[in-house]
């Protein structure tokens, strides 16, 4: 795995097996989003046992998503991700056949996840300020353009993204959690 950059983590093959589990991904996602927690509390929030949840936690830890914090002592040790994201590309799974089922389940999961997300936005929209209303969106776009286009613009997205993230917001008692989901790929049936 590549970690040239400390936010951001290149999951290779065992990694993408580690993350692709129920359990595990909820982890993961529950320390992103709602920062350091113990076995404990984690295992309280999501539902689950707190020996299956430690479990479950070292491996995490074993390929770097996750670790533990300086605070605390015995079971009552925080957890915190080790990153703030993480990503791969399909050719960091192929020619693994459980790495290349890890990579599919994962995405599966991750649009799952979005589509949950979004509906539960969209239930619950009417109850926040319209000034939240008009800012959050959805839009599609069509362009037309080759691989490296793509790749291209993939990356732009996310040094765009860095400067948002890396910088403070505009007015702090307003600020709030937002997740922003990209979604890039060929509508048609492939070429070959």
């Amino acid at each position: 795995m590549d970690t040239s950059n400390p936010s951001i983590l290149r999951l290779d093959r065992q990694a993408l097996k580690v993350l692709a589990h129920p359990l595990r991904s909820r982890l993961l996602t529950e320390l992103r989003m709602h920062g350091p927690a113990t076995a404990t509390a984690l295992a309280r929030d999501l539902g689950t046992n707190t020996g299956a949840t430690s479990y479950h936690l070292r491996r995490l830890a074993s390929v770097g998503l996750v670790e533990e914090t300086k605070d605390g002592h015995g079971r009552e040790r925080p957890w915190r991700a080790a990153t703030e994201m993480h990503g791969w590309t399909e050719r960091d799974a192929a020619g693994d056949p459980d790495a290349e089922a890890a990579s599919d389940w994962l995405r599966r999961h991750y649009l799952r996840s979005f589509l949950d997300h979004y509906e539960s936005w969209l239930d619950d929209q009417a109850q926040w300020p319209i000034e939240w209303q008009d800012a959050a969106g959805a839009s599609d776009f069509v362009l037309n353009l080759g691989a490296s286009d793509l790749a291209a613009l993939n990356a732009d997205l996310v040094g765009l993204l860095h400067r948002y993230r890396d910088r403070a917001p505009s007015d702090p008692a307003d600020a709030r959690i937002v997740q922003l989901y990209v979604y890039a790929f060929p509508p048609e049936r492939s070429p070959r």
